[in-house]
């Protein structure tokens, strides 16, 4: 047998490749190795690797770690050697919720695509699913162990000597409700659209009792059934509001000598109330009340309130603070809306020290006194208080996600929960350093 495939003859008389010019050899469609991002792949990965390691969720997780959660985990009924379903952990909940906090988002339904969409989400839940009506549920209707929680997180801080709470700045914010300007009625508006809910109630309840009840449509008519009632019973707190609001006026109009003006309530917020907001204009809203450590920056005192305006807020919040902690601070940095007599005489007579904007210093400089003797102090109030209220802004409190004083309430404790979690950490960093 030859040795090669074809003889030499043949291979003598094969034509030789024609050379290929610098014009010809770039001809044609080049072919090139693009990204197919659209392809499905198995990564052989935990999911702990999926994510750097100082992610912002990491730090979450560890922070949430430290917390005393006892007051939620006493009232789970699964317990082991007993039937039923699993809870989710509370600690997975409040670490979710601060982090969606940190990262903007304070819609239920929007955390939860995000649960099953990002990295960071997926990682924070590992592998347990939630749904929006458990995430809305465990932020709105948990207010007091919310309000317990950052009692706790302030007093651990100040345990270890990272809040002195020496000295406090209070500032109120106005944020929008979830209410429409055109959701105020008058009380007799109220009481007509009141009659209507009733009557709607009442006609889905017979309803009920007349048809037969296939699956389907009981589920609905139970549907039905509890937005009617729900919408009764804000009627009837809409009203209730109405003859508060209404008493206040006519006490402050014999006061002033003005002239009575007739009050309106929110059939969607009945709590909230038309103020004035900082661009000048009115629109249905609250007035979140923070109290900031100034040496520190830690929020140690939070309310929500529907008072228009900040007169009689300096108290209220003292006595929170005592509450809390076992202790008024020393000195209160407010600014003129605060002001008031009555409030600085309660205030002096717990042992606290008001700072405020300065009022008649011709005639205290006419006593011999130094009306400019506090300034310095004073001008540490819109570095700490606007300080945070900035850093509420830019995390999405422009209008509250939830209706009701109590709920927006818990809303306002869980920003400033967040806000605490992650200036400790930078607190015990910085003095693990010093020291």
């Amino acid at each position: 047998m030859s040795e090669f495939l074809f003889s030499e003859d043949e291979m003598a008389a094969a034509p030789a490749p024609a050379e290929r010019s610098s014009e010809q050899e770039f001809a044609g469609v080049p072919r090139l190795r693009t990204p197919q991002r659209d392809q499905v792949e198995m990564h052989w990965l935990p999911l702990d690797e999926l994510l750097e390691p100082d992610h912002p969720a990491r730090v979450v997780w560890a922070a949430v770690a430290r917390l005393d959660l006892s007051r939620w985990l006493r009232e789970i009924r699964a317990v082991e050697g007993h039937v039923g379903r699993d809870a989710t952990s509370p600690a997975l909940l409040v670490a979710l919720w601060v982090y969606a906090t940190l990262d903007g988002v304070s819609s239920a339904r929007e955390l939860e695509r995000l649960c099953k969409h990002h990295l960071a989400y997926q990682w924070l839940c590992g592998g347990v699913s939630v749904n929006y009506r458990l995430l809305a549920a465990f932020r709105s209707e948990h207010g007091e162990r919310w309000d317990a929680l950052l009692t706790q997180i302030v007093a651990t801080l100040l345990a270890e000597d990272l809040v002195t709470m020496q000295r406090v700045a209070q500032d109120g914010m106005k944020v929008r409700a979830h209410a429409g300007q055109s959701s105020f009625r008058s009380r007799g508006k109220l009481e007509q659209c009141l009659e209507q809910a009733r009557e709607q109630v009442e006609a889905l309840k017979q309803q009920a009792e007349a048809e037969d009840q296939h699956a389907v449509a009981e589920a609905k008519r139970a549907a039905q059934q509890r937005t009617a009632a729900d919408r009764q019973r804000r009627l009837e707190e809409a009203i209730r509001n109405c003859d508060q609001l209404q008493q206040q006026r006519e006490e402050s109009a014999k006061r002033s000598g003005r002239d009575v003006t007739k009050s309106r309530a929110s059939i969607t917020d009945p709590e909230a109330r038309k103020m004035k907001f900082p661009d000048g204009g009115y629109r249905p809203g609250y007035n979140v009340q923070l109290s900031t450590d100034v040496d520190s920056g830690v929020i140690v005192g939070v309310t929500v309130t529907n008072a228009g305006n900040d007169l009689e807020q300096l108290p209220p919040m003292l006595e929170q603070i005592t509450e809390r902690y076992g202790r008024p601070p020393e000195e209160a940095l407010v600014d003129g809306g605060f002001a008031s007599r009555t409030s600085i005489e309660e205030a002096t007579a717990v042992g606290v020290t008001v700072y405020a904007p300065l009022k008649e210093e011709k005639q205290q400089l006419e006593a011999g006194k130094d009306p400019y003797a506090a300034k310095a102090m004073y001008r540490l109030r819109s570095q700490t208080a606007e300080w945070v209220n900035a850093i509420f802004r830019n995390r999405g409190m422009q209008q509250m996600p939830v209706r009701g004083q109590a709920k927006c309430q818990a809303v306002a404790v869980l920003y400033a929960i967040t806000h605490n979690l992650l200036l400790g950490r930078k607190l015990r960093a910085k003095a693990a350093q010093s020291g």
